[in-house]
């Protein structure tokens, strides 16, 4: 006894450890199990007290799958070819072709992006000095940069993604990198799939733009429309909503030639089939600006691909200023017999401000006209230079745009300091509370894609949780009833070891913050059955000891010496396959290889230390005789 007196201690250590991991998912099982008894005010009241410990028992219990609990899964991809664009510098038409040729063979190969950039442009003799970096600096050293600044850019997504999810308050999250590009989100509980998409690829590049003097706008605009309507430019795909309404048309299309035309001229107009009109007047028709001379105009929902297509042409790009560019509102504005309308903002192309400065963002109700808004702080600098920005630029307008949308164009009544400030133009709490988290979690370095999207429902993982429940318990059934009736006592014994190594997976688990999946409860199926089948060498070896007439304890020495090798090499083997699928596999075989991993660890000590423990303890109390079979 005195013997195994540092195992005994050992033992019951490991155990109350392992009991101590795992009360927190008992705890939170209690909990659940108690608010689905109670309804209403009662249900509320009994969160409210035991919030603490409820959130504290779900942070520190065995978190469960996507394939257990349900929720979405995201395969998304880095573009850093967009990033590379992004950074360059003198871009030309030779920069464009080359990037559209990496473009089209990335789609196509498995090849790093760096190494396709780095071979069109050698199959070019282009110089990436000409665009990257200083001109003294060769095509090694730049591309040495290029690349770090590409593995930065996806480990930087994955930050910056994880802290979203956070602040979004997505409970037991798992992301992970696949090869170079691919980032792999998956988010138990989540059922709102066009949230979390805006949550995940919003690139967060936001912008304080001037709007131009409107008269620019309206004289940019009737040029495009002049323009179109000398090339005798027609929309083949006909206008679906404005063909109906044309008395608005005609009073808008009369509000703006009344600015340069003459009135005769403006009766005219107003007489006008929308036919003649959609001819005369092809841009002015599907953008019609605001009547009271503020300086947007108001597309169409069915109307903007049409309007961002003719704006795109390079021979209408020629026409606006070379410091103008047109950005549409983020949401729509009005509806109008039952058509959703945008507006077009005519912008200053280079931004005032940009999101860089702003250190916090609070989402809130503004009390004046209780409509949901952003309010942002600034850094010092940003407060400097947007008091200086304002102040020069009082009575006009300023937009805030955010990857390219206008959220909102407020007009500037004086200098702000203080550097506070904030965004408008959300239609709700929730959505003001999304732009929140976007702007304090940071921008992405480079847009990101969603590859793959996978939503698993609640009721599936509800299955998958009693098929997998079913599987273990009727392994565990089986293996129970089998070494009972063919090794007796060793058999019962065996029996206890196999539950304390379930245990000890279970804690491991949960201690180490580890996911329980499906495939990791296949693991732990296939981790019972080593177990058992480590407890059978002993005892074969034992029987044989038997066979020779030695003593019980001289027979079980023996028989653990002489099985030991082979326990050990068999468990180390299936140890370092588990490895080598954990680091090498993705998604259900790194759980499977997670459980597999923690069975082998805690097989070597239950089968090994433990049965030995009991059958020692046994002989030294008296026993004579111990039923192996």
């Amino acid at each position: 006894m005195k013997k195994n007196r540092g195992k005994l201690l050992v033992i019951v250590a490991t155990f109350g450890l392992a009991l101590y991991f795992l009360f927190p998912t008992y705890q939170s099982y209690m909990f659940e199990k108690e608010i689905s008894t109670l309804t209403g005010d009662d249900s509320t009241k009994y969160v409210a007290d035991n919030e603490v410990s409820m959130r504290d028992a779900k942070g520190k219990r065995i978190k469960l799958g996507l394939d257990l609990q349900g929720g979405m899964r995201v395969v998304m991809e880095v573009n850093v070819l967009k990033m590379l664009e992004q950074i360059a510098k003198n871009k030309d038409d030779q920069f464009a072709l080359v990037m559209s040729d990496v473009a089209k063979e990335a789609q196509t190969s498995d090849e790093s992006i760096i190494s396709i950039f780095q071979r069109a442009f050698d199959a070019k003799q282009i110089r990436l000095s000409r665009y990257y970096g200083s001109l003294r600096e060769d095509n090694d050293r730049i591309l040495s940069r290029l690349q770090d600044e590409t593995d930065k850019a996806v480990d930087r997504a994955m930050e910056i993604i994880r802290n979203r999810v956070d602040q979004y308050g997505v409970s037991e999250p798992a992301i992970q990198k696949q090869g170079g590009r691919r980032i792999i989100v998956e988010l138990p509980g989540v059922s709102k799939e066009a949230e979390v998409r805006q949550l995940l690829q919003g690139t967060a590049l936001l912008e304080f733009k001037l709007m131009k003097d409107p008269d620019i706008i309206y004289k940019t605009m009737e040029a495009v429309d002049k323009y179109l309507a000398g090339k005798g430019y027609n929309d083949s795909t006909g206008s679906s909503d404005t063909t109906t309404k044309a008395a608005s048309q005609t009073n808008t299309l009369s509000a703006l030639t009344s600015k340069s035309d003459t009135g005769a001229s403006a009766i005219d107009d107003a007489q006008k089939t929308p036919e003649q009109l959609k001819k005369e007047h092809p841009f002015l028709f599907l953008a019609r600006p605001n009547q009271q001379g503020t300086g947007e105009a108001y597309v169409s929902e069915n109307d903007k691909d049409k309007v961002l297509q003719i704006l795109a042409r390079p021979d209408v790009q020629k026409l606006l200023p070379s410091d103008l560019a047109f950005f549409f509102s983020s949401k729509h504005l009005f509806i109008s017999e039952g058509v959703k309308y945008f507006g077009l903002f005519g912008l200053k192309k280079t931004p005032e401000l940009t999101g860089s400065v702003i250190v916090d963002a609070q989402a809130t109700i503004d009390p004046s006209f209780n409509q949901p808004i952003v309010t942002m702080e600034m850094n010092n600098e940003g407060s400097r230079e947007w008091a200086r920005i304002t102040g020069a630029n009082v009575n006009k307008r300023m937009a805030i745009v955010l990857d390219d949308a206008v959220f909102s164009a407020p007009k500037i009544n004086g200098k702000i300091t203080g550097g506070r400030s904030q965004i408008e133009g959300m239609e709700n709490i929730d959505e003001a509370r999304l732009l929140e988290i976007i702007l304090k979690a940071g921008a992405l370095p480079a847009p990101v894609e969603i590859m793959e999207q996978r939503s698993v429902g609640p009721s599936l993982g509800e299955d998958s949780i009693s098929a997998g429940t079913n599987s273990v318990l009727m392994a565990l059934g089986l293996i129970l009833a089998f070494m009972i009736l063919y090794y007796r006592t060793g058999g019962f014994v065996a029996n206890i070891a196999l539950f304390i190594n379930t245990l000890f997976i279970f804690s491991i688990l949960a201690a180490f913050g580890g996911t329980l999946t499906l495939p990791g409860i296949a693991g732990i199926v296939l981790t019972i059955g080593m177990a058992v089948d480590a407890n059978v060498l002993i005892f074969e070896r034992i029987r044989e000891e038997f066979a020779t007439h030695k003593t019980l304890r001289a027979s079980i020495d023996a028989g653990y010496d002489k099985a030991f090798s082979a326990i050990f090499d068999s468990n180390i083997t299936t140890l370092f396959s588990g490895i080598v699928l954990f680091q090498f596999g993705t998604g259900p075989i790194q759980g499977f290889a997670l459980t597999l991993m923690m069975g082998v660890t805690a097989n070597l000590f239950t089968a090994i230390v433990i049965t030995r423990v009991v059958f020692d303890i046994m002989v030294d109390r008296g026993t004579t005789e111990i039923n192996f079979g």
